[in-house]
């Protein structure tokens, strides 16, 4: 049981940060150092309300320029879930999660006030689709955030964009809105594992950008993750390429991942989709 953030620090990085000795681990700062996925969850449903709260507390997110450039669909009916549930099959916490969220980048609402005042809609732009990426994401981590203090668990689900035609028929997403991720949602069957993180030494630079020591830390990084949790040969990626090491540190995954080019089609289909991203 962690007594001070000091332990929750030092559990998220692996390693002694000599920071938080003096703060005991409780509320919302705590909570945020002991965020953990979980992919399975319990028979417990979630109450309407509470739903209803924690999307509250997303609408609440900070929107750039108030525009508030995001949507987000709960996906209720059967068949729905099991459309998503077809589309994912190696995460099965999307049929089993109790609660399941699609949030969304939304320039269309915009489009439509313009219309209203008879004005143009002079901001199709590449800026734009940012803006609305951005704003789905920081509104989904504030609901993160409030399910996390509620008691609840989740789980991201990027993969959904391998589909975007797919999943935009299915969740009828007209033009100028686009699926940006999914979420799973639920009380948590277990305690979930601490995933390490980078160190503060790679991520956060003072007055200009310098990773002049990368490699050192990296080096350091990858032998702290993989003495938690080593990966299994059957979880590395892109095993028929690259083979199957024994030794299958973080930044071998990172590597063999950007290597090779996901969703190839996705700048295709946000243009055919509304965007110009001019």
């Amino acid at each position: 049981m962690a007594k001070t953030l000091a332990d929750l620090i030092d559990a998220r990085f692996g390693m002694p940060m000599g920071i938080g000795r003096e703060m005991p681990a409780e509320g919302t700062l705590a909570g945020i150092l002991d965020h953990r996925t979980h992919r399975r969850y319990s028979d417990r449903p979630v109450s309407a309300e509470l739903l209803q709260v924690l999307l509250a507390c997303a609408l609440s997110t900070p929107s750039k320029s108030d525009l508030q450039q995001w949507s987000v669909v709960v996906v209720k009916e059967p068949a729905q879930r099991q459309f998503f549930a077809d589309l994912l099959p190696g995460m099965p916490q999307v049929a089993t999660a109790p609660v399941f969220l699609v949030w969304l980048g939304d320039m269309r609402r915009g489009q439509r006030i313009c219309e209203q005042y008879g004005r143009p809609h002079d901001n199709n732009t590449l800026d734009t689709f940012f803006n609305c990426a951005v704003d789905a994401a920081l509104a989904m981590e504030t609901f993160i955030v409030a399910a996390e203090a509620a008691g609840l668990g989740t789980c991201a689900i990027s993969q959904i964009r391998t589909a975007m035609a797919e999943v935009s028929e299915t969740l009828a997403l007209p033009p100028g809105v686009v699926p940006i991720a999914g979420l799973c949602v639920g009380y948590p069957a277990g305690p979930g594992r601490i995933s390490l993180r980078l160190p503060p030494a790679v991520m956060v630079h003072t007055d200009r950008y310098d990773d002049s020591a990368l490699e050192t830390e990296l080096e350091g990084y990858d032998r702290r993750r993989h003495a938690q949790a080593p990966v299994a040969p059957e979880q590395q990626v892109h095993r028929k390429k690259y083979g199957v090491a024994d030794y299958y540190p973080w930044s071998d995954n990172v590597s063999r991942r950007l290597a090779n080019r996901e969703r190839r089609d996705f700048g295709a289909f946000v243009r055919r989709h509304g965007f110009d991203l001019t």
